[in-house]
């Protein structure tokens, strides 16, 4: 028997909340007390979106749907790292199956949007979505600074920076990151004065 609108609705909304659960692998695997969900880290990037600087010609409105679906796939497969050790082609079927699962929850037009918005984000076809991939790994380095000043252990989490080193292609993000290693390197001497 075919689910009812209704029954794919809450499927879709408790896959949903499924991101509240799903804890970001690489906070996990680094032992960070209290680890923010993929629902976290997905949704400091869209109200990091609604700060496109307007001067670019960026759509604020893609922006902020992009990174609210860029990641929706982990809901069914997780956040899948390197250290899972699966191939980035294997990963992108796992996803892509899984975003088609998602869109077909939900009515045929929300649907084509959710899997064209991903898509879009994958293949970085727009400068919007070229925006939203700074935002990602930025919106990382920024939560990897925030878990070193609560834990009181700079530079622990380093090779998150390092990972985006020179990574960053939009110059509004370029600026954050400068501003944000600067930061970072006054809370280090700080640090070191301190002991």
């Amino acid at each position: 028997m075919a689910k009812s609108n209704i029954g794919k609705l809450f499927e879709f909304m408790s896959l949903m909340g499924q991101l509240k659960r799903v804890k970001r692998t690489g906070w996990v695997l680094k032992h960070v007390n209290e680890p923010e969900s993929v629902s976290d880290h997905m949704y400091r990037m869209a109200t990091l979106s609604f700060l496109v600087d307007p001067s670019t010609g960026l759509n604020k409105e893609k922006c902020i749907k992009l990174s609210l679906v860029h990641d929706m796939a982990e809901s069914i497969v997780g956040d899948l790292t390197p250290a899972d050790r699966i191939d980035k082609s294997e990963k992108q079927i796992r996803e892509e199956m899984a975003m088609k699962h998602i869109s077909d929850l939900v009515s045929e037009d929300l649907g084509k949007e959710l899997y064209s918005l991903w898509e879009e984000y994958e293949h970085q076809t727009t400068p919007e979505a070229v925006f939203v991939k700074d935002l990602d790994k930025f919106e990382m380095i920024f939560q990897a600074h925030e878990y070193e000043q609560l834990a009181n252990k700079p530079g622990s989490l380093q090779e998150f920076f390092d990972s985006t080193k020179g990574k960053f292609k939009t110059p509004q993000v370029q600026e954050w990151v400068k501003e944000l290693e600067e930061t970072r390197a006054q809370y280090h001497e700080k640090d070191t004065e301190g002991t």
